[in-house]
């Protein structure tokens, strides 16, 4: 069986805002996103490493700095994430995003994060290789509501396996623009006990 790989990329922000000003940070944002399949043991993304032997599993993506964007930039980065064999039967699996700016002369500054949800990855009741356009508004560092809107796109490569259930792949036989009509009741079929 191939593995399975998450396609993830990075589109765009909106409406992001320096929440911090002083007299050393510059007024221009230089936005980049840190992306993980595991949460950090600290939000910022260079003390994430492997901390007690924990955590070795964690490796942090990073997109470009968009030099120009300012407050709704602009990426497109794509990347190819393993996702662990787990990662659609634990319900806590997410994918963590995190927005940053790069500061001249302080270093990186934390603007806000969110997370994508396994189920908004895969829910089991569209093709499993279908692009989803997902948009998340951003947490502040301590979860509250923050300031912006990142976007993202996601599909899946390989096939999923859930216990129980047959491998879901897309074929290429299957013409996803045809209309159907129908409600989908379950992911897997059930087995009752009076059958």
């Amino acid at each position: 069986m191939s593995p399975l790989i998450l396609e993830i990329t990075i589109i765009s922000a909106q409406g992001i805002k320096n929440a911090s000003k002083t007299l050393f940070s510059s007024h221009r944002l230089r936005p980049f996103v840190t992306i993980t399949t595991f949460p950090p043991p600290s939000p910022q993304p260079s003390s994430c490493k492997a901390i007690d032997g924990e955590h070795e599993d964690l490796h942090v993506y990073r997109t470009n700095i968009d030099e120009r964007g300012g407050s709704d930039p602009t990426w497109g980065d794509k990347f190819h994430i393993p996702l662990h064999p787990t990662f659609f039967t634990d319900k806590y699996s997410c994918i963590y995003l995190f927005l940053y700016t790069k500061r001249l002369m302080l270093g990186w500054r934390h603007l806000g994060w969110c997370q994508i949800p396994a189920t908004d990855i895969f829910n089991g009741l569209s093709p499993p290789e279908l692009v989803h356009h997902l948009s998340y508004r951003l947490r502040a560092q301590d979860g509250t509501r923050g300031h912006g809107t990142l976007n993202v796109a996601v599909k899946l490569i390989g096939a999923v396996v859930v216990p129980g259930c047959p491998p879901q792949r897309m074929t290429k036989e299957i013409d996803t623009c045809q209309s159907s009509i129908g409600i989908p009741v379950s992911m897997c079929p059930v087995k009752r006990p009076w059958n």
